[in-house]
């Protein structure tokens, strides 16, 4: 609510990485109408009067981050720190999305790949019925399949940010893509390579299990792969529909 030479903010908001510890925020609040045109952006300093923080929440994975819900009770932000115009904040929102997408896969890309050279180098290292497990061919096989459907998500990834650098017309779809196929592939990657440890793959010493309770949450983040599908869904269907409308 606009006061004077203020806004007032009042809200909660859940699931903020690294909250409690970060200097500065940017907050998308409603000053306005329903709908996007409603919502503005603003720049609130930590330590702000009203401004607090929920209790640090016990995650599954990301335990290198904090994640706590950002309280504001009637904090004053002076006009000032406006992001760009009144109503102006869901576009912000928007065009920060696509480079989301493509930062998580890329977390993805080179957790996946981190779990696969440990799985490599156990193999190599662990012996069974008298010869390195890496002599297998099914495990190979295996091995195969990994890193060939990691290079997948990594040349869908560089495609989709060649598609941002250039302002492509298909970059959302793209982004959308990029984000589904690497989060998705990262984490059977990550899991395989548990697996091929046996036992000690579930061991915190050998950091595999980390990496793959770390990496399960990507598929939720920067909009969950069932959104990603949607985005994607649309952009197919919309592109079906102006097809038989001009056809018609």
């Amino acid at each position: 609510v606009r006061d004077g030479d203020d806004y007032v903010l009042s809200g909660v908001k859940q699931f903020i990485s690294g909250a409690g510890t970060s200097d500065v925020y940017v907050v998308m609040a409603r000053t306005g109408e329903s709908g996007p045109r409603g919502i503005s952006a603003f720049i609130v300093p930590k330590g702000s009067p009203g401004l607090s923080f929920g209790p640090n929440e016990v995650k599954m994975g990301w335990n290198a981050q904090p994640t706590r819900q950002v309280i504001f009770e009637d904090v004053r932000v002076p006009a000032a720190n406006l992001l760009g115009s009144e109503g102006g904040g869901f576009r912000i929102a928007m065009a920060g999305l696509n480079g989301g997408r493509l930062n998580i896969a890329a977390c993805s890309v080179g957790g996946a790949q981190t779990a696969l050279d440990r799985a490599v180098a156990y193999l190599a290292d662990r012996t069974a019925f008298g010869s390195p497990l890496i002599e297998s061919q099914a495990l190979q096989f295996q091995l195969a399949d990994m890193r060939t459907e990691l290079e997948a998500a990594r040349t869908l990834l560089w495609r989709a940010a060649a598609a941002l650098e250039e302002g492509a017309p298909d970059v959302v779809e793209l982004c959308a893509m990029a984000k589904r196929f690497a989060t998705d592939t990262g984490f059977e990657v990550a899991n395989r390579a548990l697996q091929l440890h046996g036992g000690y793959g579930y061991l915190a010493e050998y950091g595999i299990e980390k990496i793959v309770r770390d990496l399960r949450v990507h598929q939720i983040l920067e909009g969950s792969n069932e959104i990603m599908r949607l985005v994607i869904a649309r952009s197919v269907v919309g592109g079906a529909r102006q097809g038989k409308q001009g056809a018609a």
